[in-house]
């Protein structure tokens, strides 16, 4: 992976963990990151096995939706475990 592309995943990842905190609670710029870059995979994973598609037109919006969707989701049943 180029230097490129490890900045865009973690750009997307703190702005995906950031819109979650919104939802679900607070963090810091490290827990929004992790929460964040986790949720791109939950979300990715997650929301085609329920015949979600987001599709806005736009690209960058459609990644972090789908990121902060599984930030959500992976934040609720972290707290339901915990």
């Amino acid at each position: 992976m180029q230097i490129g592309s490890l900045i865009a995943v973690a750009v997307i990842g703190i702005v995906a963990g950031w819109l979650a905190s919104f939802i679900v609670g607070g963090g810091g710029l490290i827990k929004y990151l992790i929460w964040g870059v986790l949720g791109s995979v939950v979300g990715g994973v997650v929301l085609p096995l329920f015949g979600v598609n987001i599709n806005t037109g736009t690209p960058l919006l459609d990644t972090i939706l789908v990121a902060t969707i599984g930030a959500v989701l992976l934040v609720l049943v972290a707290r339901l475990i915990a």
